[in-house]
């Protein structure tokens, strides 16, 4: 199933976390989060900036934030991300996030779903699947050459939709592992009540 959200919704961040929810079951492990998209141009630059609000968000916890403005992920380093995130995080689910083109109906929607991201696909670029859940802001119209992506996206958009994504997901990743931490206790607490 697939969840989406307008960044105008004041209920939006909420959203997007109970919709984390939904997709993705906590293991324990903290889910992986790959930033995908380049701080060279405003309509590709969601998930570094919404990387960069998760790094400040998430500090000091075990949590692995790729892709930021100072460190962008971009389409054609994904190749290497995914052999790289399997390797060294093989038990943890990855939520992949990036900018997309869309219907003009559809800029402002945040797209949540259970299926990983092609990145550059808005460019025309034929590159691998990434992430166990993607989340997607559409920024800008499909166009044949979709030069409107790169050139003429409002950065005022771009912040909005990464503050909702980077609340939703740092929200969620925070309940996750309180709630964990809280099972972790009331487990040892058990046992040292049967023994």
């Amino acid at each position: 199933m697939d969840y989406s959200f307008n960044l105008y919704n004041a209920m939006a961040p909420g959203g997007v976390c109970l919709s984390l929810k939904k997709l993705l079951q906590f293991n324990g492990e903290a889910p992986v989060i790959l930033c995908i998209g380049s701080d060279l141009s405003v309509g590709d630059s969601l998930g570094p900036v919404t990387g960069t609000k998760l790094k400040e968000k998430l500090a000091g916890l075990n949590c692995y934030i790729y892709g930021s403005l100072s460190k962008p992920i971009t389409a054609h380093e994904v190749k290497y991300m995914n052999e790289f995130l399997r390797a060294t995080h093989p038990n943890s689910p990855i939520i992949a996030i990036d900018a997309a083109v869309g219907l003009a109906g559809d800029i402002g929607l945040i797209r949540l779903a259970k299926r990983g991201i092609k990145p550059g696909s808005g460019a025309n670029k034929k590159l691998s699947k990434v992430g166990d859940v993607s989340i997607m802001g559409i920024v800008a119209e499909r166009s044949m050459f979709n030069y409107s992506l790169f050139s003429a996206t409002r950065l005022n958009l771009v912040y909005k939709m990464a503050e909702i994504i980077s609340e939703g997901v740092s929200s969620y990743i925070l309940e996750s592992l309180q709630s964990n931490a809280l099972k972790e206790a009331f487990d040892k607490a058990n046992f040292k009540s049967l023994g």
